[in-house]
This record gives structure tokens, sequence and C-alpha cells, in this order.
């Protein structure tokens, strides 16, 4: 398992951080630059009493998210179980992609209102 990036070796500018020559605010998702990805996120997580950072990368694109009442159902339930190489649940882990998949795509108390999946030609 990748350890990140100790965030005190980061240099801060006006309360965001500098890296891999971006500037970002911790654990607020955007865009991602993964052409296969909707979104990006530098996490952070403390590990051995630091904080570290990582990029986590999730939302697999042309796929809907949050569309239907029984869709976000059947998602939180699938993902509720997804578990790591070590055997830890990914849901609770700030640095898996099912954890930001289920907070920012798939939220658990607000209503299902995101697009819908892209319909395949006949």
């Amino acid at each position: 398992m990748s350890k990140g990036v100790d965030i005190s070796s980061l240099h801060k500018e006006k309360g965001k951080y500098r890296y891999r020559g971006r500037l970002w605010e911790l654990n607020q998702p955007i865009p991602s630059t993964n052409k296969q990805k909707k979104m990006m996120v530098l996490a952070t997580k403390i590990i051995g009493g630091k904080k570290h950072v990582k990029i986590v990368h999730f939302g697999a694109k042309g796929y809907g998210h949050n569309y239907s009442k029984e869709a976000k159902k059947n998602y939180l339930k699938r993902s509720a179980n997804i578990r790591n190489k070590e055997g830890q649940l990914t849901k609770n882990d700030t640095w898996s992609a099912n954890y930001w998949a289920r907070k920012v795509l798939w939220p658990k108390n607000q209503p299902a209102n995101g697009p819908h999946p892209r319909k395949k030609a006949a």
C-alpha cells in the first residue's frame, strides 16, 4: 500500500498545497485529468501520527451516477462490501476511490438526481 507524501514536505500557497505542479485544496474533488475518470481529489490520511496526501481518481466516465433511487440503493449496498488487498473495507478509507464515489457521486443523504447512464445505440 502506498504511503503517499508527507504533507509537511509540500509548499503551501494561499491555503492550498502545491503537489505535482498544481495547487490543491485538501479533500476537495475536482474534474479528473485521467481521461477514463470523472473526478480526482488530493486526499489526506494520518499515517504514523503524520498527515499524508495522495491523489485519488474516481468515477468511471461513460457511466451515470446517482440517477435513480433504485440504482443508488443498489450501488450503496454493493459498494459497502468492497475490500482492499489487505481485506479491509474501503468505504471508510479516504485513499480509496470507493470512499470518494460514495461520498461525492452517490451521497447517502441526498436525493438521486445525477446524470443518467448513456444509452448505447442498437
